[in-house]
């Protein structure tokens, strides 16, 4: 089985969120299990001198952009037994600032979603599955929908689609349909919704299948509080929905193997956990104290990742229980100021570094006892699961990978606490139930052994990308 993994960030050579993560681990983990898995993105002038060092020129050839042709470049490298194809055009991707966001982004990703096809004779390949990804890359099963299925060199192709983040769809108005998108308007239906050209919209009415990160985000997407507006889309196509939960890379989260923490440990023996809170403690300027509970936030500072809920009642938390926090993130003016508030009223309580820096993130992961992930809503969610792997017990709101991921630990079985309701008071509540649990040293131990022995590998997800390939193959 060959596959062609299309997305538009790919780590190791460009991230800027969770699909980054799934692109560079999930193609790994498909190798591993014998399928063919190709990956192939977009050259950013962003990526570094020494990976592009690395590639090697393939073919060139000139892709149709509605009226006009642009010129690609294919460049091959082979990370790890995978091979990735870069597509090279400097006018739409040699730009300064983030990889998103540019006034012409309709125009640049609809060039990348039929370069991708454009290529496969260019380089000898006939994939049996093209596994797409948001709304960067979701033009690519509508234009072989339109263009290509019937073509011989094309033929049998089965395209899927995933969505990683429905708020993102690609939406513009509808002058851009011929002009830059290049589809006649005797064909608009396919990609028109609320009056609009929406990309999403049309990967979900041509591909074979559409997946989302997660089956409990699969059954929210369906609601309109979760769907940004494609409910009804949804449910009319919902004959080819279906949730697969994503996994970690378990070898870059790794505590036994992690040069970026402070010591090293294991699920085997994690006596070294309490070194590492003490040198967390210590970077944050708290007082370096065994017995206080230690809770943290790595997260973008937005309202959707619940914050809103912990400006509401954290600072009780804080007069009223003895515990720490220490906070990573970036964002919204009001909590930055939030946070910068209370670390700046309670300096022996509270550690706070804006921005992102991704080893510090995996220090506040080692060190910590708790992570708060309390989202209003979360497609899947990376940050838990890497709690897991290095003993941080989650506290998170039951919603999409979180609720597929964290099960709540009254029960004695769970691995971590839970909350339904997106309240502040249900969240405090929560909060205060994991800060006694950890008044119980031998309880907690077992919690933290239990929640570090969880499997949130690729090898299930994998497994099942495999079947549902397999099924549309056979279909």
């Amino acid at each position: 089985m060959k596959v062609l993994y299309v997305a538009s960030e790919a780590l190791p050579y460009i991230a800027s969120g969770g699909l980054a993560d799934v692109a560079g681990s999930l193609p790994k983990a498909l190798r591993k299990r014998l399928i063919g898995c190709r990956v192939v993105l977009p050259m950013y002038s962003a990526i570094k001198e020494e990976l592009k060092d690395k590639l090697k020129f393939v073919t060139s050839f000139s892709v149709p952009v509605a009226w006009r042709r642009q010129y690609c470049g294919v460049f091959e490298a082979n990370i790890d037994g995978v091979i990735y194809y870069l597509l090279d055009n400097q006018y739409y991707f040699k730009r300064d600032g983030g990889i998103y966001g540019h006034y012409d982004d309709a125009e640049r990703y609809a060039f990348f979603s039929r370069a991708v096809l454009e290529m496969l004779p260019h380089i000898g390949l006939k994939p049996d599955i093209i596994h797409c990804n948001d709304w960067q890359s979701a033009l690519t099963p509508v234009y072989y929908s339109l263009f290509y299925a019937n073509r011989p060199e094309y033929e049998n192709i089965k395209t899927i689609f995933t969505i990683h983040n429905i708020a993102y769809q690609g939406v513009y108005g509808k002058e851009l349909l011929e002009d830059v998108v290049g589809i006649p308007y005797d064909r608009a239906g396919v990609l028109e919704y609320d009056n609009d050209v929406n990309f999403m919209k049309g990967a979900i009415e041509c591909a074979n299948a559409v997946t989302t990160v997660s089956p409990t985000y699969a059954e929210e997407i369906l609601d309109p509080w979760f769907s940004h507006g494609l409910d009804g889309i949804l449910r009319d196509r919902q004959f080819k929905l279906s949730g697969i939960l994503n996994g970690i890379d378990t070898v870059l989260y790794d505590p036994e193997t992690d040069k970026n923490i402070y010591e090293n440990f294991s699920a085997d023996d994690f006596s070294a956990k309490k070194i590492n809170k003490q040198k967390l403690q210590e970077q944050f300027g708290l007082p370096q104290r065994e017995d206080v509970p230690l809770m943290g936030i790595v997260s973008r500072l937005v309202d959707h990742k619940g914050l809103d809920l912990v400006k509401t009642v954290m600072e009780e938390l804080l007069t009223t229980e003895d515990m720490q926090l220490v906070v990573l993130g970036s964002g919204d003016w009001q909590y930055e100021s939030f946070f910068k508030y209370l670390h700046e009223k309670y300096p022996d309580k509270v550690g706070l570094t804006l921005g992102f820096i991704p080893d510090l993130a995996k220090k506040i992961y080692a060190g910590t006892d708790l992570f708060l992930m309390p989202s209003k809503s979360e497609p899947c969610g990376l940050s838990q699961m890497v709690a897991l792997r290095y003993g941080s017990i989650p506290i998170v709101r039951e919603t999409g990978g979180l609720k597929d991921s964290i099960s709540d630990s009254g029960d004695n079985e769970g691995n971590g606490f839970t909350f339904a309701s997106y309240n502040a008071h249900d969240m405090m509540y929560t909060i205060r139930r994991a800060l006694e649990g950890y008044k119980n040293p031998e309880g907690w131990q077992t919690l933290v052994k239990r929640a570090m022995e969880c499997d949130n590998s690729w090898k299930k997800s994998a497994n099942d990308y495999i079947r549902l390939y397999n099924a549309l193959i056979k279909g």
